[in-house]
């Protein structure tokens, strides 16, 4: 590819990044208008952008996971967690926050980040609107948690499983190397966040109280749809679980429990997919495009290069470099094609070498995964989040985001830093 491709592809990513952060035109028709500039442009054919780059494994798994919430959300459970939660904490916002944050964390390592913020985020909008509470420092600590939480396990963020199945580690091997971290980060980061939104929080006295007189049970709608739905919800977690042993994509259960769900509870397809938030799906489908554009020009090739040539085949310098690396990149594009250029790089360097890189997959694994919080586009959970804040009236600024968010992902890339020199050197 010659040198027009290569930067003219950054050209256009870069103009594409610019207006999405400039907020003034809608981020969907952004990314879907600089993907298909680079296959008009000729820097990327539409073959390829279908066949290699659009990740439909992800595509999948976002379409399956929302319609068994639109569904499920049905029943009133939503509502009914809501309550829960507020009375557990009675209904001081401040401890709601770290109730939901650890909550998050919890079912980001156990299922993945992106089911977690879709069960999660409609139970945040419920009770926010209930209280009467500014929603923004609860959904923004759900997206930290989201990622942080997903780092710990094999299955919690999409680096970690193609890490895992590219190299052989198993789910132990993740619990036992990145759980401590992602634990200890994830502990910093909730104590900073209470003490940042300490002071934002106020809730009146009688809406309080209003809701701490409400009973979870009063809320389920529909308590037959309730049972199919956690039933089909529980099968599906168990397939999320066992999917390496099962070998089937994550996209396949997802969308298999979705169908199960529309069979036996006789829903109005129409109606459930109006319901599908169709404008991050295909936010999904331009970004994807754009890095492939990158990746097909030699760009996101080039970097990896780059990055392994100057730490002269030392392991320790290589782990530092490619957590740094890896971090700042993820938080900029999305990190599946990153990583996914960076496996095979990697694998060449160790042959070559001959030495140890179990340290360098970790640290790629913590790069990735914990950068994906520098930017609203950072990470699958974050557009999510976003997408369904901005269709519920509460629009999540990118500057704002990154104002409070990028501090956060450098602070605990430090922390990885320091566990990985400590653990491994």
């Amino acid at each position: 590819m010659n040198d027009v491709a290569f930067w003219g592809s950054i050209v256009i990513f870069l103009l594409a990044y610019a207006m999405i952060i400039w907020e003034k035109v809608n981020r969907m028709v952004v990314a879907m208008a600089g993907g298909l500039l680079m296959i008009l442009v000729g820097f990327l054919n539409q073959e390829t952008a279908i066949k290699d780059d659009i990740d439909f494994n992800t595509i999948g798994l976002l379409v399956g996971m929302m319609i068994l919430v639109t569904i499920t959300r049905r029943t009133g459970v939503f509502e009914a967690m809501a309550i829960w939660s507020a009375k557990v904490t009675k209904g001081k916002p401040l401890a709601l926050l770290g109730l939901l944050g650890i909550i998050t964390a919890i079912g980001s390592a156990l299922l993945d980040n992106v089911t977690t913020v879709l069960l999660i985020v409609p139970v945040t909008l419920t009770l926010t609107d209930k209280l009467d509470v500014n929603p923004m420092p609860f959904l923004i600590t759900e997206i930290l948690s989201s990622n942080i939480g997903g780092t710990a396990t094999l299955i919690g963020d999409p680096p970690n499983i193609m890490i895992g199945s590219a190299v052989g580690l198993d789910f132990t091997a993740f619990i036992v190397n990145l759980a401590p971290v992602a634990i200890v980060v994830m502990a910093v980061t909730l104590i900073l966040l209470l003490l940042w939104y300490r002071n934002d929080l106020d809730v009146a006295e009688e809406n309080r109280l209003k809701v701490l007189k409400l009973e979870p049970r009063e809320a389920i709608k529909d308590w037959s749809l309730l049972k199919k739905s956690l039933a089909v919800l529980a099968l599906t977690i168990v397939g999320f679980m066992l999917h390496g042993m099962l070998h089937l994509e994550s996209a396949t259960i997802a969308l298999t429990g979705a169908i199960l769900l529309m069979l036996i509870s006789r829903e109005e397809p129409e109606d459930v997919l109006l319901h599908v938030e169709w404008p991050t799906i295909f936010f999904f489908a331009g970004l994807f495009i754009l890095v492939g554009g990158l990746k097909s020009t030699g760009v996101i090739g080039e970097l990896a290069s780059w990055s392994l040539a100057i730490t002269s085949g030392q392991v320790e310098q290589t782990s530092y470099l490619i957590l740094w690396l890896s971090a700042i990149a993820s938080a900029f594009i999305d990190n599946i094609p990153f990583v996914a250029t960076m496996i095979p790089m990697l694998q060449e360097m160790g042959q070559i070498s001959g030495m140890d890189l179990e340290p360098v997959w970790w640290s790629l694994a913590l790069g990735a995964c914990l950068g994906g919080n520098g930017t609203l586009i950072g990470a699958s959970a974050n557009v999510i989040v976003a997408g369904i804040a901005e269709k519920n009236g509460y629009p999540i600024s990118f500057r704002h985001f990154f104002k409070v968010a990028f501090p956060f992902m450098i602070l605990s890339i430090i922390i990885a830093h320091v566990y990985v020199s400590w653990r491994y050197f």
